[in-house]
């Protein structure tokens, strides 16, 4: 390689180069995203200031919309465990399309949780786009005390149902045991 009159080689140029512009795309990927998280927070928060007054004022108040909420947010959990407990590999649609699922789960369980916060008083905010929305408190104390009553009495539930499996299983084992079918091929022989 040919010497620089500076005393590098042409690839050490190149080099620092490629390193220059790959650091300023990273900070311009983080820009980027910082911006778009903030956007997209901000339009939630919007969202949810806007039409919590109104589902408030429906039938059944701030507890059912509490108490809603939380259902979504169990089923949303428990459909998620549900599917990334499948079965492991198989082609790359099936993997996409369970991770799909489970993103669309995971919005469903974390959504109503944030879309109560929303509604509540912002801290150290003095502006009336900030203001405690009537109702909200009692909407997510509802929400808190439904999801958690739910979450106990569905993972009790799931608990049961999974001792039994394995209950039977273990009686299936014993069965095949006192028949000798359940020995291993060098202790039959």
């Amino acid at each position: 390689m040919r010497r620089q009159v500076d005393g590098t080689t042409g690839a050490d140029r190149r080099w620092g180069m490629r390193d220059g512009l790959g650091i300023a795309g990273v900070i311009l990927c983080l820009v980027v995203g910082t911006g778009l998280i903030l956007l997209l927070t901000g339009l939630w928060k919007r969202f949810a200031r806007e039409t919590l007054p109104t589902l408030v004022g429906l039938p059944g108040g701030s507890w059912g919309l509490g108490a809603a909420l939380a259902v979504i947010t169990v089923l949303g959990v428990t459909a998620g465990l549900r599917c990334t407990s499948g079965v492991p590999g198989g082609t790359r649609l099936t993997r996409g399309l369970r991770s799909a699922v489970t993103a669309l789960c995971c919005a469903a369980a974390f959504g109503p949780l944030f879309y109560l916060l929303a509604g509540l008083r912002a801290r150290n905010c003095r502006s009336t786009n900030c203001a405690y929305l009537p109702g909200t408190g009692t909407a997510f104390l509802a929400y808190v005390v439904t999801a958690g009553l739910l979450g106990w009495s569905v993972h009790r539930w799931t608990s049961a149902r999974e001792a039994d499996r394995l209950a039977a299983e273990q009686a299936r084992v014993r069965r095949l045991r006192k028949r000798g079918k359940g020995k291993s091929r060098a202790a039959r022989m």
